[in-house]
């Protein structure tokens, strides 16, 4: 195993400390609860959105913690849900008067302490509304979930519904746009190589020279099946069909799309993704009207990607295009 790391057990520890540094005038790290706060929160009168899981996904979620998206995170051991205590102290963190959302993705350990945290928080007087993303259409059910998982689209409804905190919507507004975002959107992901994590020392599953996995999860978990490799075109396609189809897209309609490394495949591969979805949807009279190209959820360091796609409306897009201003996610300020 080479990484670059000093122990393995200090690995967030030490990743937070380097974040605390590198972006002091957007963020603070509390070392003690680990968690990741918005400069100037708690913001009175401004609903609170926090959102959190397992390190070894970044940028997601720390580097989505400033302007326009969330106003804390939780990491959580690699691959590891944060704790209540955690998500607890994010919560009162943010608490600005007006209630805060939590934004948690469909994994067991999350989905749990999430859930006991908003019952810690409602105890003192903190009020709390819970949406859980389920976008992954690879698997029903997986190692880690009962349902589908939680993967791309987080991402994306934490983008989205930072937007609308901004403007001070309530927080039963937030929590339907989320909602509405996560049941408009769909993902998909596949591996070319394993990943190690650290306190492990040893790839999470084995992958043979000519084989690749179709329908990961971001922990390295299972698929729908493995095959033969094949070319980006041919991959893309195995990728997208069961997105479109899953979401019921038609022709005319437009969406969002995020092609999204999963921590190891270089820029120019998903670019070549990225152009072999957009002939796809093309081809389906599907017109891409936004884009998002990039590592943003990830599994360390596996090759391969994922493809998420929102259906988009007047409503999402001004949302999407809102200035945001976060270690990771940039534009419009």
């Amino acid at each position: 195993m080479k990484k670059l790391i000093n122990k393995s057990e200090d690995v967030v520890k030490e990743a937070l400390a380097g974040m605390a540094v590198a972006h002091a005038d957007l963020i603070s790290v509390d070392m003690e609860n680990q968690i990741i706060v918005r400069k100037n929160a708690p913001i009175k009168g401004k609903v609170g959105v926090i959102s959190g899981g397992g390190s070894g996904h970044e940028p997601m979620h720390g580097g989505f913690v400033g302007f326009g998206m969330l106003d804390a995170a939780c990491p959580g051991a690699v691959f590891t849900s944060p704790v209540p205590d955690q998500m607890l102290a994010a919560t009162k963190a943010v608490s600005g008067g007006a209630g805060v959302l939590h934004i948690v993705k469909n994994y067991t350990g999350d989905v749990l302490n999430f859930e006991m945290a908003a019952e810690l928080a409602a105890a003192e007087g903190i009020e709390v509304a819970s949406v859980v993303t389920n976008d992954d259409v690879a698997v029903q059910d997986s190692l880690y979930t009962a349902g589908r998982r939680g993967v791309g689209v987080t991402v994306l409804v934490e983008k989205i519904v930072g937007a609308l905190a901004e403007t001070g919507a309530p927080l039963a507004q937030v929590a339907a746009l989320a909602r509405k975002v996560n049941e408009q959107g769909r993902s998909m992901g596949m591996a070319l190589t394993s990943c190690t994590v650290p306190a492990a020392g040893k790839p999470t599953f084995e992958l043979g020279e000519d084989e690749m996995e179709i329908g990961i999860g971001i922990h390295g978990e299972p698929g729908r099946r493995r095959v033969k490799m094949a070319s980006a075109a041919e991959i893309t396609e195995m990728l997208t069909s069961p997105v479109v189809e899953d979401l019921g897209l038609k022709s005319g309609e437009q969406v969002l799309a995020m092609v999204n490394g999963m921590g190891g495949t270089p820029l120019i591969e998903l670019y070549v993704i990225y152009d072999a979805l957009n002939r796809i949807l093309h081809g389906k009279n599907i017109t891409i009207a936004r884009s998002l190209v990039g590592n943003y959820i990830t599994s360390l360091e596996m090759a391969g990607c994922s493809i998420t796609l929102v259906r988009l409306d007047d409503e999402l897009a001004k949302y999407w295009d809102a200035p945001v201003h976060t270690p990771a996610l940039r534009w419009g300020m």
